[in-house]
C-alpha cells in the first residue's frame, strides 16, 4: 500500500514539559533505549556566533542538536552543553546561554567555567522532558501516522492552520456511533454489490467498475449529507468515467433500470442525436436528502473522454447557479469535482481551473475535489506519470489544504470527507481528498494488467475487498451481527434483480431521460421549442436613442476618465445624432436592448473589458482614485438585469470550458466568450470538439454559448490573422450535396437543424441582430462570430439606425443593390463574406465595374442560405460565378461554399476561385508579400479574362 507523507507540526521539545505537564502525568511512558533513539545520532560542532540565536533559520538545527545531546552530550559544542544543561534545570533561554570565555582568560574565569562544566544535569527534569516529548510525539504518530495524512503547513492562514490541527489531533476526535457505522456498512454494501451485480450480468461489457475504490460511494454521500446539514441546496458534480454508474445509481439516485437497459444492444435508440457511451452521460435529480431531511438537488454533468475536460464546466454551471439564486457566498450552490491520479497531475485543465478558484467573476466558493488514486494511469505506473511526489500537489499552489486517506478504511473515508464539507462551508476554499486506493481490474473490464504491472496485480488478486474487511471489522465490535450483514446484501441484491426484471420492458432508448441541466418552462413537456418563428430583432427608435447616449456617457458623477476615451465618447455622441452606429455601438445596442428586457449579458475573455483593439470600454477607470470603476450599461433601466464583463485569467481551455457551463444553467442570458485574437482558440479546442459542436447530438443539451473570435489578414503575421473558419465549418453537420426543401419558415428550421451556426457579419447592424436573435430563438445553438478588426473603425463599416428598427431582421446574405436593377448587364458575381467585401468594393470602385460586376456578402454560413443562394443564381444567369476570399486556398471558407453552391445551380455553371494559394500558415509575415497577395486576389477577382482558359 502507498506510504503516506504525513506533515508534523513543529514543536520544542525542551519547552515541551511546561505545556503537556499534566498530560505526561496521566500517561507515563517508560523511558528505553528505543524511545531515546527517536531520530539518528548526529554528531555536531559548530560555532555558536554564527547566527543569532533562535532566529527562525535556526530551529531545526537546535532541534537536531538536542536530540544529539540527549545520546552524548560531548556530541554537541561546550556551550551547547551548557545551555541544555541550564535549561533542563528550569533556567529561560535566554538566561540559559552564556557565551563560553577565551582560551586566554584569566584563572578566575577558567574556574567558573569548570564549575560550570562540572555541574551534574537534572536528572528528573531531563527524564520529565524527554517523556513529554515522546507523549507528544505519540499524539502526532496516531494523528497523522495511521490511515489519514495531512498536508497543510503550506497555508499561510493561522485560523485555517489551527482549524485543521483542531480536527485532526484532538484526541478521540474520529468517533463513530453504532448507527453511523451500520450506515456505512450499508452504503459499501451498495457501492460492492452494484459493480459485483454489473459484473455477473454483463462480465463482456466494458462498465469502468469502481472495484478497489468501494469507499468512494460513501465518501460522495458523506460530503452531500454534510453539506446539506450546512444549508446548501444544489450539488454540480463532474466525474471521469471509472465508478460513474455507480455514483449515478447509488449516490445520485438515476433509476437502476434506465442504468440497466444501456447494456441491452437491442434496443433502439429514440431520434434525439448520436448519442453516447453510458459512462459518459449525466444526470439532474432532485430529491430528500435522508440526514439533513432537505430537499438537495444532485447534477452529474456529461462529459467526453477527455479526462478532466468537465472541471472548468462544472465550475461555470454552479457559479451561474449561485448567481441567478442570488448566492453571493456559496452557501446553498456547491461544486464536487472527481479525479484520477494520473489526469490529475498530468492535465493542464486542472491548474487552470484551480487558478479560476479565487478570482471574483469566476470563484465558486470552494470546490471538494476527490481524487480516486489507484496509483496507475492506465498501463503507466507514477513514478513515469508525474515529476512531484503526489498527484495532488498542484492544489498547493491555491493553498488548498490536502487530505491523505487509507480507501480501505471506511471510518477514515468518511471522517476526512465530513472535515473537508466542514472546511468548505467554513472557509469556502477549495479542498482535496486523496483517496489512496488501487484498481482491482484492469482499465477495463476486458483490459490484462498483469502485462505491466504483473507484481502489483499479484497483490491486488490476493487482497480482500474492503467490504469484507469492513463488515469483518463490525461483526468483531459487535456493531452488526452476520446475519445482519447478510440480510443487508440480500436486500440490495433483490433490488437490482427487480430492477433488472423492469428494465427488460424497455423498448426506447431515450437519451433525454439522462439530461444534466434541464430547462424547465423553456421547452414543451416533450421537450420541443414552444413554436418554430423567430420574431424581429430590431428595437425602436427611443431604446437606440437612450442606449446609444448612456454609450456616450459617464453615469457616475465625480468621475475623471481618460483624455482619449472623452474623444471615443464623444464619437459616439455624434453617431448618434447622426442615426448611425459603428461595430462597438452596435455591440452596445444589442446587449443594452437585451438588458433592458431583463435577459442577463456576460462577456468574458482576455482584456475584454476595454477591448484587445481599444474599441469597447464597456468598463470606465477613474484616472484619480485607484480601483474606482463605471459600466455604464448597468445604468440603462432601474429594473434591467444586470450586466457582467470581466478579464479573464491568461487561459483559454479553462474560460471557454467555464462560460459554456455558466450558459448550461440557464436558456434566459447571453454568454459570451472573445478570444483575444481568434487564432487563440485552438488551445480551446478540446472544448469546441467535445462539447460545443457535438453536445447536443451526445447528450440532448442545448446551449447558446457565443463565441468571438477576431479574424482577417491585417498584414500581421500568422499567428493574429486566422479564427481557422475552416476548422467550424468542417464541423458543420449540414449536407453539401442535397438541396434542402424549401418551406415557409426554412430559415427557423434550418437553425433548428444545425449543431451550429457560424456567421461573418460585414454590417455592426448585422451584428446587432444576430447577438439578438440568439435570445430571441425558440431554442438555443452555439454561435460562432468571426469578428473584425480593422472594420471596428473603418468609414464605411458603419450601419444606420434604420437597419436595426422593428420589423428588421439579420441578413443571412446580403445583395448588391448596385447591381440587382439591371442584372442582365452583369458579367462575373463574386460571392464572398466578411472584410474582404470592402476591399472588393473599392477595387471595383476603381476599375469602374460598378455595372458589370455583382458582390454579395454570404454573411452567415452555417447554416448555409440554399434558398438565398438559389435566388441569386437564377438573378444572374449570364454571369460567371466567383468565390473570393482573403484566407489561403486550402483554409477559409472555399472548400465548404463550393460544393453547396454547385448543389444549389445545380451544376451548371463553375465556382472560380480568386484568393491565395495552398500554403501551410495562415498568413505571410512580411508586410510587402501581403499587400501583393491581397493585390494579386483582387485581380483574378475582377479579370473577367482570368479563367477563360480553365473552360
Amino acid at each position: 500500500m502507498h506510504h503516506l507523507r504525513t506533515t508534523f507540526v513543529r514543536f520544542w521539545p525542551l519547552t515541551a514539559a511546561q505545556t503537556v505537564r499534566s498530560q505526561s502525568q496521566h500517561r507515563p511512558l517508560a523511558v528505553g533505549r528505543d524511545l531515546r533513539t527517536f531520530r539518528p545520532m548526529r554528531h555536531l560542532s559548530t560555532p555558536v556566533a554564527a547566527e543569532p540565536f533562535l532566529n527562525g533559520t535556526s530551529l531545526n538545527y537546535v532541534e537536531e542538536m538536542y536530540y544529539g545531546w540527549l545520546e552524548n552530550p560531548k556530541s554537541v559544542h561546550k556551550s551547547w552543553d551548557i545551555f541544555f544543561r541550564n535549561a533542563n534545570a528550569g533556567a529561560p533561554p535566554g538566561a540559559a546561554y552564556q557565551s563560553p570565555p577565551p582560551i586566554s582568560g584569566t584563572g578566575e574565569r577558567l574556574a567558573q567555567v569548570q564549575a560550570l562544566l562540572g555541574a551534574s544535569p537534572n536528572m528528573e527534569k531531563l527524564v520529565e522532558d524527554h517523556l513529554a516529548v515522546h507523549s507528544l510525539i505519540r499524539q502526532y504518530q496516531l494523528a497523522y501516522c495511521q490511515h489519514i495524512g495531512v498536508e497543510f503547513m503550506f497555508i499561510n492562514d493561522i485560523e485555517q492552520c489551527q482549524w485543521i490541527r483542531q480536527k485532526f489531533e484532538t484526541p478521540g476526535i474520529m468517533q463513530f456511533t453504532a448507527e453511523e457505522k451500520r450506515i456505512l456498512l450499508a452504503r459499501m454494501v451498495q457501492s460492492t454489490r452494484f459493480e459485483e451485480f454489473l459484473q455477473r450480468k454483463w462480465s463482456s461489457e466494458k462498465r469502468f467498475g469502481l472495484e478497489g475504490c468501494e469507499s468512494l460511494i460513501p465518501a460522495l454521500k458523506t460530503i452531500i449529507d454534510t453539506s446539506s446539514q450546512s444549508g446548501v441546496e444544489s450539488v454540480i458534480m463532474g466525474m471521469p468515467h471509472r465508478g460513474r454508474l455507480n455514483v449515478l445509481a447509488n449516490v445520485i439516485r438515476k433509476e437502476l433500470e434506465q442504468i440497466f437497459c444501456q447494456f441491452d444492444s437491442k434496443l433502439e435508440a429514440a431520434d434525439e442525436g448520436s448519442g453516447d457511451v453510458k459512462y459518459h452521460l449525466g444526470m439532474h435529480h432532485r430529491r430528500v436528502n435522508r440526514v439533513s431531511d432537505k430537499y438537495i438537488t444532485l447534477s452529474l454533468v456529461a462529459n467526453p473522454s477527455h479526462l478532466e475536460a468537465v472541471d472548468p464546466v462544472v465550475q461555470g454551471k454552479t457559479k451561474a447557479e449561485q448567481f441567478y439564486c442570488g448566492d453571493t457566498e456559496g452557501k446553498k450552490v456547491m461544486s464536487i469535482l472527481l479525479h484520477g491520479d494520473a489526469a490529475f497531475a498530468g492535465q493542464g485543465i486542472v491548474y487552470e481551473t484551480f487558478h479560476l478558484s479565487d478570482l471574483p467573476s469566476y470563484t465558486t466558493h470552494g470546490t471538494i475535489h476527490v481524487v480516486v488514486n489507484n496509483q496507475i494511469g492506465f498501463t503507466t505506473d507514477p513514478r513515469m506519470a508525474r515529476s512531484s511526489p503526489y498527484p495532488t500537489d498542484v492544489a498547493r499552489v491555491v493553498n488548498a489544504p490536502i487530505f491523505h486517506v487509507n480507501a480501505d478504511d471506511p471510518e477514515a473515508v468518511m471522517y476526512v470527507c465530513k472535515v473537508a464539507a466542514e472546511w468548505r462551508n467554513t472557509f469556502h476554499k477549495d479542498v482535496v481528498i486523496d483517496l489512496v486506493c488501487y484498481r482491482r481490474n484492469g482499465h477495463n473490464e476486458m483490459d490484462e494488467p498483469m502485462f505491466t504491472q504483473p507484481l502489483m496485480y499479484k497483490r491486488i488478486k490476493k487482497q480482500k475487498n474492503v467490504l469484507q474487511k469492513f463488515a469483518e471489522k463490525l461483526t468483531a465490535d459487535g456493531v452488526v451481527t452476520s446475519q445482519e450483514y447478510e440480510e443487508e446484501v440480500a436486500r440490495y441484491d433483490r433490488i437490482c434483480e427487480e430492477a433488472y426484471a423492469r428494465s427488460k420492458d424497455e423498448k426506447i432508448l431515450h437519451i433525454k431521460h439522462w439530461l444534466d441541466s434541464p430547462w424547465p418552462g423553456f421547452f414543451t413537456m416533450e421537450g420541443q421549442p414552444r413554436s418554430m418563428n423567430c420574431p424581429s430583432t430590431g428595437i425602436s427608435e427611443e431604446d437606440l436613442n437612450h442606449i446609444g447616449h448612456i454609450a456616450a456617457s459617464v453615469p457616475e458623477e465625480s468621475f475623471t476618465i481618460h483624455g482619449g476615451l472623452s474623444r471615443i465618447l464623444k464619437g459616439r455622441a455624434n453617431m448618434v445624432s447622426q442615426r448611425v452606429c459603428d461595430w462597438a455601438l452596435g455591440e452596445y445596442m444589442a446587449f443594452g436592448s437585451l438588458l433592458k428586457e431583463g435577459i442577463h449579458v456576460r462577456l468574458s475573455g482576455q482584456d475584454v473589458e476595454r477591448g484587445t483593439f481599444s474599441h469597447r470600454h464597456h468598463v470606465l477607470h477613474d484616472q484619480n482614485v485607484d480601483k474606482k470603476t463605471c459600466i455604464p450599461m448597468n445604468f440603462i433601466s432601474p429594473d434591467q438585469a444586470p450586466y457582467t464583463v470581466c478579464n479573464s485569467s491568461l487561459s483559454e481551455y479553462g474560460v471557454l470550458g467555464f462560460e459554456l457551463g455558466f450558459a448550461m444553467a440557464s436558456p434566459s442570458a447571453l454568454v459570451l466568450w472573445e478570444a483575444q485574437f481568434g487564432d487563440f482558440h485552438n488551445t480551446a479546442q478540446c472544448i469546441i470538439d467535445q462539447f460545443i459542436s457535438s453536445g447536443q447530438a451526445k447528450w440532448v443539451r442545448q446551449n447558446g454559448i457565443v463565441l468571438l473570435l477576431p479574424h482577417g489578414m491585417e498584414g500581421m503575421g500568422p499567428e493574429h490573422s486566422s479564427a481557422r473558419p475552416e476548422r467550424f465549418l468542417q464541423m458543420c453537420n449540414d449536407d453539401p450535396d442535397v438541396f434542402p426543401a424549401m418551406s415557409a419558415d426554412f430559415a427557423v428550421h434550418q437553425l433548428y437543424d444545425c449543431n451550429w451556426i457560424v456567421v461573418n457579419c460585414s454590417t455592426p447592424a448585422n451584428y446587432f441582430h444576430v447577438l439578438r436573435r440568439q435570445i430571441l430563438m425558440p431554442f438555443r445553438k452555439p454561435l460562432i462570430v468571426f469578428t473584425p478588426k480593422s472594420l471596428l473603425r473603418h468609414p464605411e463599416a458603419k450601419s444606420s439606425f434604420d437597419d436595426m428598427l422593428q420589423g428588421t431582421h439579420f441578413k443571412r446574405l446580403i445583395t448588391d443593390d448596385a447591381t440587382a436593377a439591371n442584372p442582365q448587364k452583369v458579367k462575373r458575381v463574386i460571392f464572398c463574406t466578411g472584410k474582404i467585401y470592402y476591399e472588393l468594393i473599392r477595387e471595383r470602385m476603381n476599375r469602374g465595374m460598378d455595372d458589370t460586376a455583382a458582390v454579395i456578402r454570404i454573411e452567415q454560413l452555417s447554416p448555409f442560405p440554399f434558398d438565398l443562394i438559389k435566388t441569386e443564381g437564377d438573378r444572374y444567369l449570364n454571369a460567371d460565378l466567383v468565390w473570393c476570399q482573403e484566407e489561403h486556398k486550402n483554409q477559409g471558407y472555399y472548400d465548404y461554399v463550393k460544393p453547396r453552391i454547385c448543389t444549389t445551380i445545380n451544376n451548371t455553371r463553375p465556382l472560380w476561385y480568386a484568393g491565395r494559394e495552398p500554403a501551410a500558415a495562415p498568413a505571410t509575415g512580411n508586410k510587402h508579400a501581403h499587400l501583393m497577395e491581397l493585390q494579386r486576389l483582387l485581380d483574378t477577382a475582377f479579370n473577367l479574362e482570368a479563367f477563360s482558359e480553365k473552360l
